[in-house]
Order: C-alpha cells, then sequence, then structure tokens
C-alpha cells in the first residue's frame, strides 16, 4: 500500500473534523453503537445529522484541489480513523458535491478500497448505493463490465456491492446487469449461503418490484430452485402493493423512503436498517 501525502488542506481538515467529533462526542450512545455493530472500532456516539453538519462545514472549510488531493485526503482519513464516525465521514467526502467533477472512473479503485478494507454492511451499502451508482449513471457500459466482474471475485463485499449498486434507478435500472450479478450469487455459488449476500439479492429484487413488479416475479419464478428462502421472502415483499400501483389509474407514488437506500445513517444511529445486514450476526471480516 503506497504512503499517501494529502495536501496541507487535507491534513487540516481531517484534524479539524476529529477535534469537531472528540467535541461532539457522547460516550453513551457510543457504547450502544459499536454493540450494536459488533465493531472492533469505537465510536464517538455522535448522531448521524450532526456527523454531517460537521463534515460539510468542515469540508467547506478546507477545499481540496484535484483528484490527487481528493483522493489523498478521503484516504488518509479513511485509512487512520480511530473512530467508526471517522471513516463515515471519509465516505461523505468522498461524495461532497463539490468533488462530482473527480468522481471518474479514476475514482473507482478508492471506492473498491472502502469495500474491501471496511468489509461489514454499513460502509458496503453506503458506497455501492451512492458512489458506486453514481458512476453507473455516468459511465454504464464500462461499470457494467466491471460490476460483473466483481459480482464473481473472490471478495463476498464487492460481490454484495455489485447487486446493490442500482437501488433507486427505477426505469433505468440496467436488467441485464441485475441479472447477471444476482445470477452468478445464487445458491450453490461460491458465497450463494451468506446471509449478506442472500439478503443483498432480495432487497436488489425489491427494489426493482416498485417499478417492474411483474419482471420480479418472473425472475423469482424462472430461479425459484436456487433462491434461498430469504432472497425470495425479501424479493416479494412489497409486491403486491406494487402492483396495485402499476394497475391504478392516474400517477403512482413511488416507494416508501424506508430501505431504498442505506448511507450508514442507521448504523451510526445504532437502529436497524432494512435491507442491510443483520446487526446481531459476529462479524467476520473487516477492521471496523
Amino acid at each position: 500500500m503506497e504512503e499517501l501525502r494529502p495536501p496541507a488542506s487535507g491534513r487540516k481538515l481531517i484534524l479539524e473534523l476529529r477535534r469537531e467529533l472528540a467535541a461532539a462526542a457522547d460516550p453513551v450512545r457510543a457504547q450502544g453503537q459499536q454493540a450494536y455493530m459488533k465493531s472492533e472500532m469505537r465510536f464517538w456516539g455522535v448522531k448521524t445529522p450532526e456527523l454531517r453538519k460537521i463534515g460539510r462545514a468542515v469540508f467547506r472549510r478546507y477545499a481540496l484541489e484535484g483528484f490527487e488531493e481528493w483522493r489523498s485526503t478521503v484516504l488518509a482519513l479513511w485509512r487512520t480513523a480511530g473512530r467508526r464516525e471517522e471513516r463515515h465521514a471519509a465516505i461523505d467526502l468522498s461524495g461532497f458535491p463539490a468533488y462530482k467533477p473527480l468522481r471518474t472512473m479514476k475514482a473507482l479503485p478508492v471506492f473498491e478500497e472502502i469495500v474491501v478494507s471496511g468489509a461489514w454492511w454499513d460502509y458496503v451499502d453506503a458506497v455501492a448505493s451512492h458512489r458506486l451508482r453514481e458512476l453507473v449513471e455516468r459511465y454504464p457500459k464500462t461499470m457494467a463490465r466491471r460490476m460483473r466482474i466483481w459480482s464473481r471475485c473472490p471478495d463476498m463485499w464487492k460481490r454484495r456491492a455489485s447487486m446493490i449498486c442500482q437501488l433507486g434507478r427505477k426505469g433505468n435500472t440496467d436488467l441485464d446487469l441485475l441479472h447477471a450479478t444476482i445470477e452468478e450469487n445464487l445458491l450453490g455459488s461460491r458465497f450463494g449461503d451468506e446471509f449478506f449476500i442472500r439478503k443483498a439479492i432480495g432487497w436488489a429484487l425489491r427494489d426493482l418490484a416498485w417499478h417492474d413488479p411483474e419482471e420480479v416475479r418472473r425472475f423469482v419464478r424462472e430461479h425459484e430452485e436456487r433462491l434461498s428462502p430469504l432472497s425470495r421472502r425479501e424479493a416479494l415483499r412489497n409486491l403486491h402493493g406494487a402492483l396495485a400501483r402499476h394497475e391504478r389509474p392516474g400517477p403512482r407514488a413511488g416507494p416508501p423512503a424506508r430501505g431504498r437506500h442505506l448511507d450508514g445513517a442507521r448504523a451510526r444511529n445504532a437502529q436497524p436498517a432494512p435491507g442491510a445486514g443483520h446487526p446481531a450476526r459476529k462479524r467476520r471480516t473487516g477492521s471496523g
């Protein structure tokens, strides 16, 4: 792993962020968060709205110039984090609106490192459903090839990310990509029995069902023998409601906000996150 050299503004950003988080810390909440997440890394005990408020202010105060300054600061904050909120702040910094022009395919290795080294659902889902989805929308053909590779790679969390990187895309969902990534991870595949894979399959299909319930029903029927009961149950959970909306004349309401995206907010607030992993499950990989 190469030595990172953040610019002066990046180093100040990291120091200031940590000072602000320490000032806002709640030790009692921190203990509950750490227990809920089964995390080896401690928490500051800062609620999500406060974390984001602190982050936005600090990010605006210390501007980063160009891709390398952004990349080195994001990864330095991620790699040297002593509390879990600092890692979520690194993910937030990676998606800060001012740096959208920098989030090209060149940024994919940054997100890949976070997925692989984070190796837990709160980090992975935040990156997949926001950062990877943005790249899928901007570079659909290139990202489709990359996500297909991720879907059959030796890393379970990259496989999970490949399946949920289109959450919320509705009619823009690349069905070929979604099908391909799921089919690589059905029962009988390398990680097909893993809870986080089975849950991701159901989550991805359930999200699509709000826009195209018939397609989800067809997919479930076609792959019924290799879909786990959990995946099937999750995929069909809201199907009747989605079908009713599609049959109803006039404008259709979208799915409820709950469970459409997971950005780590509930993780940091020690609240269950629908569609994500089971918090009580003993973590098996990752350093956080």
